[in-house]
Parts: C-alpha cells; structure tokens; sequence
C-alpha cells in the first residue's frame, strides 16, 4: 500500500502520523501527538509482522467522554501548544521557546529576501535590542526550510558556553563547543571516514581565536557548514596598525567571505568605531565592492544595493513598533566624586613628580624608548590612582622584572610599532586587565629613581584601607544607598588587582543592609570562563548583591537578569567602552525600570578630569540629545595625548585646584584644544550618522506586511498569554497541583509559584527539586524566576499528558464532549474541535512537510440550515460562554449527546470544505508572504481527509 504523508496508520496497537520520507521504500512515522524526537523509521522489505501498519482513523467523541465544558478550552490549549510544525508562512515558529517581537523578525524577512541565494547580511542593532534573537530566527527558519543542514558560531572564547545555551534554550538545538580545551574530545568522537569535527557535527559553537590559526583555518574553511554567523564582528575587523592577532581573525572572515556559496551573518552592536577603514572593511565582508563605497556621499540605487544586506535599529526606533511596546529600562547616569585623603595626594605628587621626569627625559630618546617613556609615565599614573594595590602590583612586580638594557637589548622602533599600547583601552574586545607590569619593566630607571620605587611600594601599602582610600570610602557609600534603593550594582574596575581589593574591602565593610546579608563577587580574568559563569549564577539567590569586575565582563556578557546599575570604578580612556558597559544591564531582558550608570571620578585627580572633560561628557551630552550612541571618531590615543599633554608635558603642570576650577587655562589651554578639536569631529559624526541611518532596510519593510502573520501564528501555536492561561487552569482544576500569583509581583501578572507537591511523576522530572518553584511565562523573565514557555519540558509534557488522557479516557482529563445550557445562545449550538493535517509542498522542488494546526466550526440549529460558524465565532463561544442553571441528569446529557453524534455523519462534505477553506487561506498567506520576501517560489498546501474531530459540544439555551 501507500502511506500519504499526514494521513494516519497503526502500528504496535499505537497510532502514527506519516511523514514525508527520501526515500519510497522508509516509512518515517511519528506517534499522533507525539513530539518529533519519537519520530521512527520502518524498512519495510524487512519490516516484522508486528510492524506492518494499517490504515487508522482517529476516534470521535461520544457519551463517554462527557466531561466539564469549561476544560474543552484546555483541550483546545493543550492541543495548538503540543504543535511543533506550524501551518503559517514562519515554519519555525514552533519549534521555539520565546515568541519574538515584531520588530526582530526583520533580519529574518531581510535573510528570507535573499535565499536561496547566498544570505549576507550585516546586523547591527543596538546594545541590548536582542542580536541574538534575531540570529537564532535566521538559522532556525533556514533549517526548517531545508536551506541549510548545518551551522557555525564565531564568537569570542568567552561566549561560547553562552551561545550554546542560547541555542538549547531558545531552540532546542543541541551545539558542540569547537576549542583548545574540547577539541581533543570531539576529535575521538568523529567516526572514521569522516575528515573533521566541522564535518561531522551539524551545529557547532567556535572560538574565533582558536579557529584562526593557520593550520585549523583552512580545514575548516574546506569544510564549513552553509551558515556562518559571527557574533562580535567587529573585533574582527581591518583597522590600520593591527596586531597580527586581529588580522588573523579579519583573514579568516576574509576568506570565509569569499566562498561564492556561504551564508554568511555578522552580529555587531557597533560597527562603526568613527573609523571609515574599519566600517569599509566589515560592509567589504558582504560584497567586495561595498568596501569602497561612500555611504553619506553614495547614489540612491548603490544605498537601495547595501540596504538589502544592512539593518540597524537604534533603541528608539523599536520600542514601539507594530503597536507593541519594548521595555526598555530609563538609564540615568550621573556622575560621583570623590577627593584624595592627604596621604594619597602626597603619594600621588611623587608619582606625578616620577611621570613628568620621564617624560622630559624621553624627549631626548627616539623610537621605541621615547614610546616605552611615555606609556611608564602613563602606567605609574593610571595605576596608582586605579588603587594602593594596583600600584603596589605594578610596582613590585617590575622589580621583579627589571633589568639593565644594553645598547643591544633596546627597544626597537619595530617592537615598539608590533606591541600595542597597554595603557590604552581598545575600542572593542577585551584587552587584558592586568596591571602594565612589562612596559615599566622595559624602562630604564636611574639608581634614585628605583629607590623612589621602592618607598612608593611601602607608601602605598600604608593607603589601603576605606580609611585612607577616599575612592573606596566614596563607593561603599554609593553602593550601600544604591541597595536600599533596590538596585544591584556591577562595579568596573581597569585592573586585576583593584577589583580583588575593592572586592575584599566591600566584603569586609558591607555584609548587611538594613538586615539582609549582602552577597559579592568578585570576577577577573584570572578565572577561566566556566568559573566566571558559575559565581555570577550562584548570586541568583541573593536578595542583596554587588558584582566586582573588570572589562573581561565588558563585552557580550547578559548581566540584566541579575543587576540592574553600573559604577564606572575606574574611568574608560575609550568612550566606547563606556557603552560597552553599561550595556550589559541597560538591555532588552532587563526588569528594572530604571538602571543607573554612574562614573566615579577623582575632583582633584587631573587625569580623570581630563577624561571626563575631552570625551565621557561629551558622549553623556550626544546620547542625552539625540538618543543615540555616536560612536567615537577617534581611539583612546586621544585621551592618551590629552594627558601627555596637559598633565606630563604641560610647562604649567595641572594641580588639584586647576582641575577642581575646570581645567581652563586660556586660549592655550591644552585640554581646551583636544576638547576643541574632539567636538568637531563629533559633530561631524553625527551628521553622518544621520545620513547614513536613512539606507537601513528595514525603512523598506512595512510593519504590518510582519504582523499579520505573527498574529496568525500566535492563534494557530499559541502565544505566551495562552501558556499562562492553559498551565495556571489545568493544574489545579485537573491535576489538583497548586500555582498562585506572588505577592512580590502582586498586580504585574509576572510571576507565580508552583507547587510541585501533587505534580504526576511524569512531570517532576521537568521541573527544579524544590517544594515551591518561582515561575513566569513573560520574557523578559523577572530576576529568580524560572520561564515557562509553550516548549518549556514542563509544558510540553502537561500538553501531552492531558491530550493522551483525554484521548484514552484516564485520570482526569479534558472534555471531548460536553452538553451544557448557557445564556450566550438562543438556539441550540454545536461547536467542533478538529485537529487538521496539512501537508505543505514546494512546488518547484516537490520537498514536503507536515504541519498541524486547529480549528473550531459549529452550526446553529440543525446542520441541513447551513447556519455555519466562523473560526472567531466558535472562538468567541468556547471562551466566553458561562454555564447557567440546567436541571438535566448527566444521563440526560448523554442521550442528548448521542442524538447529536450521528449527524456528524452526514457532515463529512461540510467538513471537507472547513479544511479545504483553510488551506486556501494558508495558500494566500503564504503567496502575501512571498511577496514580503520577494521570493520566487510558491506554496502548495493539501489538507490530510479526514480530519480528526477532537472535540464535540453542544449549547442550549437556558430553560426559561
């Protein structure tokens, strides 16, 4: 015989759904109702008696499944929220844990655009907007569309463990970690024949420095999967001067790009750092010639050419759109000061003194040793006034270090130009945070000057301490306040060695407020990435916390789950890394209203007063204005000069009082020059920003052109209100669990608890070993509570437990057929549940799929009127009729039930037509779809005949 895929056959006293086979002679079935993961596959020349299938059909109700009309409403739930393969043009809908905003299917339409051709595209929305989101709905999408078999992940070391959960818990994709410390494993598990790792696993998660070297590049270049997505893109971009380690990263994206057949997606949040080479070089990743193009300057069809692979959305564009609001957190920096003790302002004269000697003295040498002068004079000075144990860490350890240089040993112009600055803060990745130790190390200092050395070592020692350290005193203040007020505060610090010892202070000086223990943590680069993840995890619990870090957190990691405020301990030579920052709480996910971001600052430290006053107000000022993060037209050189100039070069050295006065010396006045300079080329940044945002694709892409699908497939799946609705009504009405609101979310519908005490064995497992669990069905998920969504384990197996009850009449399960008297009709109604099949072909290349969906019809009176319900109408009765007084024995119900069955019967033509409707209807849904991606290929739907009829009930109206 011939199997039909969608129709339905028995095998082993089970029935199955038919799915669409390779090959003519495997029959892939799937237990109805069952999840994908049960599919099986039958060899049929080989296939044992038992296994030989037969035709089935699914049951229909009759007066034994009479139950509660109220629960036909779970039935109804429980059976769209158990679908895995929508019918509607989104094929990947389903199979997700989150349902998206509107305004994050726009990289998916703009990807969708291109296919089958090669997708390239560039997606630059804005810190926090949700990335990631948007790149898990392009891989998704492709994967059920049968585009692509296999992926990759670029991304920095650091966010491997983080993509790969992303991907588990918002997909259900299971992804291999590709690095030093998993390569070996995974080598061992390749089976023979196969070449690679990047071969033989369909999704993968890679480190982009592991992969970059030579001899791993090619290989996986030869052997990389169809879709390459690349988080952090922009940390493998072309600048000018770049380290041999960012032009490995920039060659390897440079090559994958030229595979004439490779999709190829790049994440960045800031992909213009303000420097047109580096910009040019990321755009030249998605076609060599928009490495040359002008955009501010470019013709309207070369803008109409790049838009069809460039989005970037600024906060402000989406957090309305589609009539649906985004809750983005206000941010309200502000600034905090703080004065030196006089033990510190003493310590930090002889270092001042230390500096500016060096720097005089440099001006004699050249190269490479007029470089290392300078980056010493800057090192002793950025790192005392970091902390006592900064300074103290520098400087022990360069005598620990120090050597005499002969003339051969010198530092040379070329090692000078191969090592970066280790003063300055890098526009984007994570650059190290220890303390400059080798660069002082390579300066050569006279016999008193390592003397002075040593007596700053011991000076420094007498300053630790909130005591005699104004900087730490100031921030136990802040931070105190900070959680009395509600906040959870992450403080930056530059440096290793500050974090652990402002991290060992607040320990010692803050273990309660107002009576509740206060949790702190302190993470650095000395811990490697599992570690880090853990002790942030572990501060889930804690009611009160403070985390102490420094810039290795900086960049990708999601923090708004957990804090919701940032101190700038240390201030960033580079405004960019400002954003970077603050970024990790002020984003999409984040609960708190409010979020604050404050920088600390010395009043009468010069060098903070000349960061602050050329760049980090001037990017407060621009942000405050426009909304926007401009980004900075020049890296934290600028800064570097300033404070050369100004503080170490400056015949009239700053003091404490010229910077509490403003640092205005005149006309001359070397800061009041940088800042001149620096506001002209922010001006002209943001007109270009301002030219340039008028490309973006997603101006071309009209809102409801989005929405009218997602509002279909929020009926036909389920959207996270039905989640909520269909768990918080089936537990207690028909498995007599427990779930209540919290009190501690009391009016914002967030929150509940679940008490596992009177679960089923079967849903245990699913959930934490706990007596009463935190639960919420919204995303953003509020801080300590677990996110139950439709693909949640917890869900999936409730949908499954009530629908196999229901079916096989066990336990207590939803009505199938119900008879009750209401006020909400005036003639007898019949309503029907029916479960449809569809199978949805492409017409061009003859592939299939099984996608369910249901639907709801009724009739007034008899059926022979033709007095036929819509879809919304049966809705709109299943929801919203109340049962009224009705005088009827159950057996009464039952015989009216079975004189009502029979007619079903001579329904089957009616029947027919409801699919057949629909699936036109699907047919024009995804025909409007193709022309919203300007596709070429069109959708043939066949609904499965007949139906199942999952549900029958029958209103009458109230006896009068």
């Amino acid at each position: 015989m011939s199997y039909s895929p969608g129709s339905l056959v028995r095998v082993r006293n089970r029935d199955w759904v038919v799915m669409p086979s390779p090959q003519p002679e495997l029959l892939l079935i799937k237990p109805l109702g069952g999840s994908e993961e049960e599919t099986t596959g039958i060899y049929l020349p080989l296939a044992f008696a038992d296994d030989q299938p037969e035709p089935a059909e699914f049951a229909r109700p009759t007066a034994d499944d009479l139950g509660d009309f109220a629960s036909a409403r779970l039935l109804y739930n429980a059976a769209r929220l158990s679908f895995r393969s929508g019918a509607g043009p989104f094929r990947s809908l389903a199979k997700l844990s989150f349902r998206p905003r509107p305004y994050q299917m726009v990289p998916l339409i703009m990807a969708l655009r291109q296919a089958p051709e090669p997708v390239r595209l560039l997606v630059a929305d804005d810190v926090g907007v949700g990335k990631t989101v948007e790149a898990i709905l392009i891989l998704k999408e492709l994967l059920e569309r049968r585009e692509i078999e296999r992926f990759a992940i670029i991304c920095l070391p650091h966010l491997c463990e983080q993509w790969q959960a992303e991907l588990r818990d918002k997909a259900g994709i299971e992804a291999v970690i590709i690095r030093s410390n998993t390569q070996a494993r995974l080598d061992r598990e390749v089976p023979g024949g196969v070449t690679s790792v990047y071969k033989h696993y369909r999704y993968q998660v890679i480190s982009i420095d592991y992969i970059k070297a030579e001899q791993r590049r090619d290989v996986f270049l030869r052997e990389c999967p169809e879709l390459v997505i690349v988080d952090e893109a922009h940390t493998a971009t072309k600048p000018a001067g770049a380290l041999k380690s960012q032009q490995q990263r920039y060659y390897l994206l440079h090559k994958l790009a030229a595979r004439a057949n490779q999709h190829l997606v790049l994440l960045t949040a800031t992909p213009h750092s303000g420097k047109p080479e580096e910009f040019s070089a990321l755009l030249g990743l998605l076609h060599p010639s928009f490495e040359t193009l002008d955009i501010p300057n470019s013709s309207q069809t070369e803008r109409q050419r790049l838009a069809r692979h460039f989005v970037q959305r600024r906060r402000v564009d989406v957090e309305q759109w589609l009539g649906e609001d985004t809750p983005f957190p206000k941010r309200e920096p502000d600034e905090r000061f703080y004065t030196l003790a006089p033990a510190y302002r003493t310590v930090y004269n002889e270092v001042l003194a230390l500096a500016r000697t060096l720097t005089l003295s440099a001006q004699h040498l050249k190269g490479g040793q007029q470089k290392f002068h300078y980056w010493t004079a800057l090192a002793l000075l950025r790192g005392v006034m970091s902390s006592p144990a900064a300074g103290i860490d520098m400087l022990r350890n360069r005598q620990q270090n120090t050597r005499t240089a002969s003339a051969e040993e010198a530092v040379t112009d070329a090692e000078a130009a191969e090592q970066s600055n280790p003063i300055l803060d890098a526009d984007y990745g994570f650059d190290g945070d220890h303390a400059p130790v080798q660069v002082v190390s390579r300066t050569d200092f006279t016999s008193s000057q390592n003397a002075k050395l040593r007596e700053l070592v011991s000076q420094l020692e007498d300053l630790q301490g909130i005591e005699r350290d104004q900087k730490a005193a100031e921030t136990l203040k802040l931070i105190t306040q900070w959680l009395r007020e509600g906040f959870h505060p992450v403080i930056f610090c530059r440096y290793i060695a500050t974090a652990n010892y402002l991290g060992g202070l607040l320990k010692k000086h803050l273990t309660k407020v107002d009576k509740q223990p206060v949790r702190i943590e302190t993470v650095t680069s000395e811990d490697p990435d599992d570690v880090r993840r853990q002790r942030i995890a572990d501060m889930a619990g804690a009611p009160l916390r403070v985390l102490v870090a420094t810039d290795c957190l900086s960049e990708g990691i999601n923090l708004q789950h957990l804090f919701s405020a940032v101190l700038h301990y240390d201030l960033p030579w580079n405004p960019n890394r400002l954003e970077q920052r603050e970024g990790r709480v002020d984003r999409y996910g984040q609960t708190a209203p409010v979020v604050k971001a404050y920088l600390l600052y010395g009043q009468d430290n010069p060098i903070d007063g000349v960061v602050l006053k050329v760049i980090l107000q001037k990017v407060r000022e621009i942000r405050k204005a426009t909304g926007i993060t401009v980004p900075f037209p020049e890296d934290s050189k600028t800064v570097m000069d300033a404070v050369l100039t100004a503080v170490l070069l400056n015949p009239q050295p700053v003091t404490p009082s010229a910077v509490q006065l403003g640092l205005d010396f005149g006309a001359s006045d070397p800061v009041r020059l940088q800042e001149q300079r620096v506001n002209s080329e922010y001006k002209a940044a943001v007109e270009r920003e301002k030219r340039s945002r008028t490309i973006f694709a997603q101006n071309a892409i009209k809102p409801e052109e989005v929405g009218e699908d997602l509002k279909l497939a929020d009926e036909a799946i389920g959207n996270p209100e039905a989640v909520e609705l269909f768990v918080t009504n089936a537990l207690p009405a028909l498995l007599g669990a427990q779930i209540t609101p919290d009190p501690r979310r009391k009016g914002e519908g967030l929150g509940y608890t679940l008490y596992t005490t009177n679960l089923p064995a079967v849903l245990r497992p699913t959930l934490p070993d706990e007596r009463a669990v935190p639960v919420s069905f919204v995303s953003p998920t509020p801080a300590g509570y677990l996110y139950l969504g439709r693909n949640h384990p917890f869900v999936e197996q409730l949908c499954q437990l009530l629908l196999a009850n229901a079916v096989y009449r066990r336990g207590q399960a939803p009505a199938r057929a119900s008879v009750v008297r209401t006020t909400s009709v005036s003639v007898k109604t019949t309503l029907l549940l029916f479960r449809v099949r569809n199978v949805i072909e492409e017409r061009n290349s003859g592939r299939q799929l099984v996608a369910e969906e249901m639907l709801l019809w009724g009739y007034e009176g008899s059926p022979i009127d033709g007095k036929f319900l819509s879809h919304d109408q049966a809705r709109e009765l299943l929801y919203e009729a109340v049962p009224g007084p009705d005088p009827s024995s159950r057996q009464s119900h039952a015989n009216f039930l079975a004189q009502e069955l029979p007619r079903l019967g001579q329904l089957q033509d009616a029947f027919n037509g409801v699919a057949q409707e629909r699936a036109e209807n699907l047919v024009a849904a995804h025909e409007r779809f193709r022309q919203v991606v300007k596709g070429n290929r069109y959708q043939v739907v066949k609904p499965v005949m007949p139906m199942d009829v999952m549900g029958v009930y029958v209103l009458l109206p109230v006896l009068k």
